[in-house]
């Protein structure tokens, strides 16, 4: 090849040759820079459906915890009274709204591990719930006793729902008269709050889908006279029956929020502390109802017995005797089995009850002030308070194997974010 033709290929194959090195270069330095900004990103990006919030009661504190890995994230404080504290969580999973018995209302965002907002909207609160589409939270309070309606993204009062005057009742400190307290305050589809008025023995039903929060006006449905001192409530987790239970007399108080027209019905008149020998330590709560298949496992009161309910009839078919008075009964995600903490002095155990034979299969001793239970959302794990020895204990739900501890200041109740999705939690 002549010494012309080696310099024209000279200068069409270099640059060629050139321009592909510096495209592999570019190609190069663009990926490098695309996975650098992914691995910054993913550094910062934490999801909340694997999230949780412990109330660590005798502080004033949550913990946030994550129940894949088993860990604690994070503590806040500065939540104030959390006695008898409660949690609902927003539709994103990304705030928890913590119901304190001070009155105080408190936002936590889980991803900051901060405070967002936290009002004191009452003098004596007692748990709440979130409605159907996200936008509102509502708070049950004994002093003043009414309900509050609040808008999730600002916790500005939208509404406020006074509970039936007390005439006959003294006077509040300020002079004002009494209202009746509020407990048992349920979301419930079709934009629904139920609660029940302890005092004055009535259900009602606040509709918001009917309803114009710019006046402060809410569409509001009443049965009264539904027997004597409703004192806790649940709700069905199809959202159909809500249930109170009747401190006054013994019986509960049934009413079909798909058949309204139909009222109220008393249903398991025996049901109560009657005439017992045992001295009651702790009305069970009525949200610790487990409704497995066609039937409700509940908690007796004053008797060693969890009690079973053919939900067809609302009557009592059986009953299982267990280690002392049951707390809550809880039912695992799939149903298969029942789990039941006890009141003092019998707090230390844990009993398990297969719903299929409906008999006991296993008893747990986790110590001394056994609180609250808490299933992972597919309930291979379940997650326990133990107050007495201030831990967390995380068991196999199908060896019963203690998987992990984790330290709590005097835990009380377990919330996890998937209980954003379910009716009534």
């Amino acid at each position: 090849m002549n010494k012309t033709k080696m310099q024209l290929l000279s200068s069409l194959v270099i640059p060629w040759l050139l321009l592909g090195c510096q495209q592999v270069t570019n190609t190069t330095d663009t990926s490098k820079s695309e996975n650098s900004t992914e691995q910054a990103a993913d550094a910062n990006l934490r999801a909340t459906g694997d999230l949780g919030l412990v109330i660590e009661r005798a502080t004033g504190q949550v913990q946030i915890v994550n129940h894949s890995s088993q860990q604690s994230l994070a503590q806040i404080d500065g939540l104030g009274d959390l006695s008898h504290a409660s949690i609902v969580y927003s539709r994103d999973q990304r705030f928890g709204f913590v119901f304190g018995r001070d009155g105080g209302l408190t936002k936590v965002d889980l991803l900051t591990g901060k405070i967002d907002k936290r009002i004191i909207q009452s003098g004596n609160s007692i748990g709440g719930a979130i409605s159907q589409d996200g936008k509102f939270v509502a708070v049950s309070n004994y002093t003043p006793g009414g309900v509050k309606i609040f808008a999730t993204d600002t916790l500005e009062l939208v509404a406020n729902i006074p509970a039936t005057e007390l005439p006959n009742h003294p006077r509040n400190k300020d002079g004002s008269i009494k209202r009746s307290k509020v407990v048992g305050l349920v979301d419930a589809p079709g934009q629904k709050f139920v609660f029940s008025l302890f005092d004055s023995n009535e259900i009602w039903i606040a509709d918001l889908s009917q309803s114009d929060l710019s006046t402060d006006k809410v569409k509001i449905t009443k049965y009264t006279d539904i027997g004597l001192n409703p004192y806790d409530a649940l709700i069905s987790p199809d959202g159909r029956f809500y249930i109170a239970g009747l401190f006054g007399e013994d019986g509960m108080a049934l009413l079909d929020l798909w058949s309204l027209d139909k009222g109220v019905k008393r249903i398991l008149g025996d049901y109560g502390k009657g005439e017992k020998k045992l001295p009651v330590y702790k009305m069970p709560h009525l949200e610790g109802w487990a409704i497995a298949g066609n039937y409700a496992y509940v908690p007796a009161v004053g008797l060693h017995q969890v009690l079973i309910i053919d939900t067809n009839t609302w009557q009592q078919v059986g009953a299982i005797d267990v280690h002392g008075q049951p707390v809550f009964v809880m039912a695992q995600p799939d149903n298969r089995q029942i789990w039941v903490n006890f009141a003092y002095p019998l707090n230390d155990t844990i009993q398990v009850i297969d719903s299929k034979n409906q008999q006991l299969i296993k008893t747990l001793t986790p110590g001394p002030g056994v609180l609250h239970m808490e299933f992972t959302p597919r309930g291979e794990h379940v997650w326990m308070s133990v107050r007495d020895s201030d831990e967390i204990q995380i068991y196999n739900s199908q060896n019963f194997e203690l998987l992990n501890t984790i330290p709590a200041e005097s835990p009380s109740g377990i919330f996890f974010t998937n209980r954003a999705h379910q009716i009534g939690l």
